[in-house]
């Protein structure tokens, strides 16, 4: 059975009187341990697919589920409920406290959900141990490279153990070298058996990932294996 299975889905806008139609019929199934990159210009959909994958917006028709669980059935509270248990994020700009220190950072989501500071404490060093950032921990995302801090914030998208990770054009800030770096990274998270899905309009950065999914006006324009080399140059 496939972690995340979208059949027949439509997303629609309503912009004045006009009906704008984001995503047109999308099917697709996303299974456990699959590195998936969703690639497309802007305005192909693919930030609209983002969204509803992340259980951040619902679809307008059309079935979404993960794990089995019908997400177009949950209202706005049973939503994010089930979002923060089962979507950890990376984002492009980082989105973290410049206050607290990447242990801290990382421990965030463990809050909310009313974990004891001992355990919090644990589970934060096993996270930052995984991106290779357990000498830098106390520090400010202010003493960290552009890089380190996006290792930060996927460690934070690993604390809960999430069923997919899902990273928005998590290389968007970084210069090139870096970006193969934070790459490398989500590359070896996969290994681990993370599921991992990863939005970008860089068909170069999609091809990193084992499997390329690329959208163009609202629809799959193909689905199909990656090379999957990553290139660290000279």
């Amino acid at each position: 059975m496939p972690l995340i299975e979208i059949t027949n889905l439509f997303k629609t806008y309503a912009i004045g009187e006009n009906q704008v139609h984001a995503l047109n019929d999308i099917s697709l199934s996303i299974h456990e341990h699959e590195f998936t990159a969703i690639v497309g210009p802007s305005g192909s959909g693919k930030s609209t697919l983002m969204n509803i994958i992340g259980c951040l917006d619902t679809a307008t028709s059309g079935s979404y589920q993960i794990n089995g669980q019908e997400v177009g059935s949950f209202d706005a509270d049973e939503l994010s409920e089930f979002r923060n248990k089962t979507i950890g994020f990376v984002f492009q700009k980082f989105n973290l406290l410049n206050k607290l220190n990447a242990i801290e950072n990382v421990e965030l989501p463990l809050i909310y959900q009313g974990i004891g500071s001992r355990e919090r404490h644990e589970r934060a060093t096993r996270a930052l141990r995984n991106v290779g950032l357990e000498d830098r921990m106390y520090h400010t995302p202010l003493e960290l490279s552009g890089g380190q801090q996006q290792r930060v914030a996927i460690a934070r998208a690993l604390i809960t153990n999430p069923p997919v990770i899902l990273a928005d054009e998590p290389t968007g800030n970084l210069d090139s070298r870096t970006g193969i770096e934070v790459l490398h990274v989500l590359n070896e998270l996969n290994k681990q058996g993370n599921t991992i899905v990863l939005i970008t309009h860089d068909m170069h950065i999609a091809e990193q990932a084992s499997r390329v999914i690329r959208i163009m006006d609202g629809k799959i324009a193909s689905d199909e294996e990656a090379k999957n080399e990553i290139h660290t140059g000279g």
